[in-house]
């Protein structure tokens, strides 16, 4: 498998799981329905454990263009391989909101409600205003950052368990900080599965809302990037 294909398969397999949880709990008639914060929050950190233990070997499990882009800023990833990581990532966002669709197909028609059907797509904030969610996202993304620069290698493998912190950082961000607006960070994670909510058949549905859709796309590359500068001024001062 090439470092392409493993952005693909990883980033499909994180938007399969998160988003499905998010299904799960929102739309009616499933088992999961009115499961809460609580149950999303650990689906998200069981999909980013699954993607990039399926990849961290292969493409260094990015699965996010914010981090593709910090890393590169500082000099710890070739810009060469940019345009390819994004692109596949953006592919496999998509294809695991496809995923998300076919499987719980039935539950998005008895599920009336435009914005609890979009819900499942992509994120949207609990009070809207623009300056505030863009700074929740650009805060959020650039603790995610930060910290996932910070976390190193263990001399000891323990093999699969080693993509065991990402997942507990997500877990701790969407426990955190969630709660403002839905904790993209990942502008793949947003706008893939909002694509795929603009082009799929879905009975009933309503607007994608593209008026909120550049904040969790900007927010999380302007957080991401900022705080691999202040990693980069930390770890040589």
């Amino acid at each position: 498998m090439n470092v392409y294909i493993a952005e693909v398969v990883g980033t499909a397999l994180l938007i399969t799981l998160g988003n499905g949880v998010v299904a799960n709990v929102i739309l009616h008639k499933t088992k999961g329905n009115n499961g809460g914060l609580i149950a999303i929050t650990f689906g998200w950190a069981i999909g980013v454990f699954v993607g990039v233990l399926t990849t961290a070997n292969i493409s260094g499990a990015h699965l996010n263009p914010a981090v593709s882009i910090g890393l590169a800023m500082i000099g710890k990833f070739d810009w060469a391989l940019v345009p390819g990581y994004l692109l596949a990532q953006l592919i496999g966002s998509m294809l695991g909101a496809l995923m998300v669709w076919l499987i719980y197909r039935p539950h998005f028609d008895e599920t009336k409600d435009a914005a609890t059907q979009l819900a499942v797509f992509s994120t949207a904030p609990s009070i809207r205003n623009a300056s505030q969610n863009f700074i929740t996202e650009f805060l959020a993304t650039f603790i995610f950052m930060l910290t996932v620069l910070f976390i190193t290698k263990s001399t000891n493998s323990l093999g699969s368990l080693d993509a065991l912190p990402v997942a507990l950082v997500v877990l701790g961000i969407g426990l955190s900080l969630g709660g403002p607006t839905g904790y993209a960070i990942n502008p793949v994670r947003d706008l893939g599965p909002r694509i795929m909510h603009s082009i799929l058949p879905i009975k009933g549905k309503g607007s994608s809302d593209w008026q909120y859709a550049w904040i969790p796309i900007i927010a999380p590359l302007g957080g991401a990037i900022t705080a691999a500068l202040l990693y980069q001024i930390l770890v040589n001062s």
